[in-house]
């Protein structure tokens, strides 16, 4: 297939990019360049996709478009929300790219965090998202991003599957998300905030979460309007991985236990079990293993001038 991917340059972008390029003719498209693996800006278009006029330099014939392109950094957007109505313009722009251009299929990256905090004992199925329990302007730029893919399907007939990530960690990632934050605090002798000492999420290692697009992929007339939690299958206390990491690196950094922040989601573990029975999906990297690794490609790839 000919397939366009958008935030080509990001943490998911850039190993899905790698892990389709030998299989399919693929397209990135992003407002940056790929720093981590140059090779693919061969294979890009730099764009701001805010920008509709700016999609008319894209090809059209593609057969299906991944659209991953977004501000997705949840505080960041609860100080600044204009940047949550750049996602949704982004989205706006992306489906009229595909309508305008008769590209019937798209994946859209969506969130955990369309979820917010729901409380009690059992794991979050797809079918639990509701209006009232968004929890942050990201949150709601995201089920925004849905409620437009429902649209779309329904009056253009474009074929969708939307997948909801959790805490995708690994390489490829040197931003502000949790723990490349604390692999750098720690390794800067600086101390490590949690910000909610009983907060557990559910984290995906980077290779999962991109196995389970390339499936979509390979599968998508059989799985088309579906929607799929991505995550491990099993929430982590925020604290134990911050211990961990500072083992790992052998770091004298203190532990700081701080309140939630507004709009952050505390409480999280997803149900996996659609993915399994469609995808054939099975994490197989749990936190531990992850941690090692990430922590392994950290030290390895991002410079001390960097941290």
């Amino acid at each position: 297939m000919r397939i366009l991917i958008t935030g080509s340059s990001g943490t998911i972008g850039t190993r899905l990019f790698e892990y389709l390029s030998p299989q399919h003719e693929v397209v990135g498209t992003d407002v940056i360049q790929n720093k981590w693996n140059p090779e693919l800006n061969a294979h890009s278009i730099r764009l701001d996709l805010r920008k509709s006029e700016a999609l008319n330099s894209l090809p059209r014939d593609f057969d299906l478009v991944i659209h991953l392109a977004a501000n997705a950094r949840v505080y960041e957007l609860v100080k600044d929300p204009q940047r949550a109505l750049d996602n949704i313009l982004i989205n706006f722009n992306i489906l009229e790219f595909l309508r305008k251009n008769s590209i019937g299929k798209i994946i859209f990256a969506s969130s955990r965090e369309t979820y917010g905090n729901i409380m009690g004992e059992k794991a979050i199925t797809e079918d639990m998202v509701r209006l009232e329990n968004c929890e942050s302007p990201y949150s709601a730029s995201k089920v925004t991003g849905e409620a437009l893919i429902h649209a779309y399907s329904k009056v253009y007939g474009i074929d969708f599957v939307i997948v909801r990530f959790s805490n995708v960690y690994g390489m490829y990632d040197d931003s502000d998300r949790v723990i490349p934050l604390w692999l750098r605090r720690c390794l800067n002798g600086e101390d490590i905030i949690v910000y909610g000492k009983e907060k557990v999420l559910d984290f995906t290692y980077i290779d999962d979460a991109v196995t389970a697009v390339t499936r979509i992929v390979d599968r998508f007339n059989q799985v088309k309007g579906n929607t799929f939690n991505i995550a491990s299958g099993k929430g982590v206390n925020l604290l134990s991985i911050a211990r961990q990491i500072k083992e790992l690196l052998k770091a004298s950094s203190n532990i700081i236990e701080d309140d939630n922040r507004p709009g952050e989601v505390w409480k999280f573990e997803a149900d996996i079990s659609r993915a399994r029975r469609l995808l054939d999906y099975e994490p197989r990297t749990g936190i531990e293993e992850g941690l090692e690794k990430t922590v392994a490609w950290y030290e390895k790839h991002i410079s001390y001038g960097e941290r």
